[in-house]
């Protein structure tokens, strides 16, 4: 239950009203990632600066997933030696909003944060009204702004570092599985099943919660998959479009601010399967933290890539006509470098052979990003399973999703191409198993 609660939250809201041209990456909608208001931030971490103190004050030792994750930051343990003198520049450069003074307050947090479960803040806004916010990815907020730092780009790529943050968050993972983690499935205030938390959970016309969780028979004949045509592709998770690219190439500059897709990272550096893919398409979809996080789809082949946790690609701050922040803000980085993730974040990928020549090879690629970064798979290679079967799944939520199609791939996305613009519709809502294209 605590894996299925905890997969209805993450990533962002498409900003209404924009349509997705080919090779260029939409503005996007922080809720879900970051607090949405003000207040909800502010009172996130009001609470947690409070038991900070409290925490420094009565001396209390770090839980092991802390002290093992400090140890292995520290260079007298026999650790990389820069480690620590560039999390003491992080703290330097990152930006003057940032709430988490120093690497023992960091530390601190961890503590704090590793043995509650993600809840809901209801603080109120200026004319007393209450605000509803999720706060899926705590983690994320008080690593966000110190992310967008020069400093931060050195250290989180580093091997040992992601070692070390894999543990600390697989023992996030155990609490989320003890009955303990089960204390906000509630009907009290910031409980998931409170008023707030229902009504979060069964907007974008999911429906009610209970019906929409309820899994169907595996033996019954409808299993809501209305993709009976062999050119047909279906969604592979439910999602909000992000970005479509074509004619994509073997070593794209991926690292500009254009974000270009490098299909040889993206692929684990496997040149055979690459070359299937260059001239090709990538289409690109998010979840948000209501979305169902299962994936769906044929497959043949699968392996699991092994990626990085919380690199991201530092930039000046949110651009102009951004939809949540001031030009020039510095939260929230690494939703804008979402692109940039499909090579760097960790990742499942699996290769879907369909019998449809016109299909021809898929390659589906599941992100797992920031404490969202467990890509769990439910086939093994060779397998054959029927379209729509599940694949696997994100523990901890999820994050963003590419499927890749084959330069021969003639591929339309139907109903969600604007007939006046030709460009995909970034804010469309596409369920999971229903039809996104044809190939034809």
């Amino acid at each position: 239950m605590i894996v299925i609660i905890y997969s209805l939250w993450l990533l962002c809201v498409v900003a209404q009203g924009q349509t997705l041209k080919p090779g260029k990456t939409t503005l996007i909608r922080y809720g879900g990632w970051l607090p949405s208001s003000k207040e909800a931030y502010n009172s996130f971490f009001s609470q947690l600066t409070d038991k900070i103190s409290d925490h420094h004050a009565k001396a209390l030792p770090h839980i092991p997933a802390v002290a093992a994750f400090a140890k292995a930051m520290n260079a007298s343990s026999g650790s990389d030696p820069k480690m620590i003198d560039l999390w003491n520049q992080i703290f330097v450069q990152a930006a003057p909003q940032n709430k988490i003074k120093d690497f023992d307050s960091l530390l601190r947090s961890l503590d704090i944060l590793l043995l509650q479960p993600p809840g809901f803040i209801v603080p109120r806004d200026p004319d007393g009204n209450p605000i509803r916010e999720p706060i899926g990815v705590p983690v994320y907020i008080i690593l966000d702004l110190l992310s967008n730092t020069a400093a931060a780009y050195d250290l989180f790529r580093k091997h040992v570092f992601n070692i070390a943050m894999k543990s600390l968050l697989d023992s996030w993972g155990t609490y989320l599985r003890t009955h303990d983690s089960t204390k906000t499935l509630t009907t009290l205030t910031g409980g998931w099943f409170s008023d707030y938390g229902l009504a979060y959970l069964q907007a974008e016309q999911r429906g009610d919660f209970n019906s929409t969780y309820i899994c169907p028979k595996p033996e019954e004949m409808d299993r809501g998959d209305s993709a009976i045509d062999a050119g047909i592709i279906v969604s592979a998770c439910e999602s909000t479009v992000l970005r479509l690219d074509h004619n994509v190439q073997f070593h794209d500059q991926f690292w500009l601010k254009g974000q270009k897709y490098s299909l040889y990272d993206m692929l684990d550096r496997n040149e055979t399967a690459t070359e299937a893919f260059i001239g090709g398409t990538v289409y690109q979809a998010f979840l948000s933290p209501a979305d169902y996080h299962r994936w769906r789809s044929p497959i043949v082949n699968a392996v699991v890539v092994p990626g990085t946790y919380y690199a991201v690609l530092p930039d000046g701050g949110a651009e102009e006509g951004d939809p949540d922040f001031k030009p020039g803000s510095p939260y929230g980085a690494i939703i804008r470098s979402q692109s940039w993730l499909t090579q760097s974040a960790t990742r499942a990928i699996i290769y879907i052979q369909a019998d449809n020549p016109k299909i021809g090879l898929v390659g589906f690629i599941a992100v797992g990003m920031v404490e969202v970064s467990t890509c769990a798979l439910a086939v093994r290679a060779g397998q054959r399973i029927e379209k729509g079967a599940e694949l696997g799944s994100f523990h901890f939520g999820g994050s963003t999703h590419a499927l890749l199609f084959g330069p021969n791939t003639n591929i339309t996305f139907n109903d969600n191409i604007d007939p006046a613009t030709g460009a995909l519709k970034v804010n469309t809502h596409i369920k999971v198993r229903s039809v996104l294209a044809q190939a034809s």
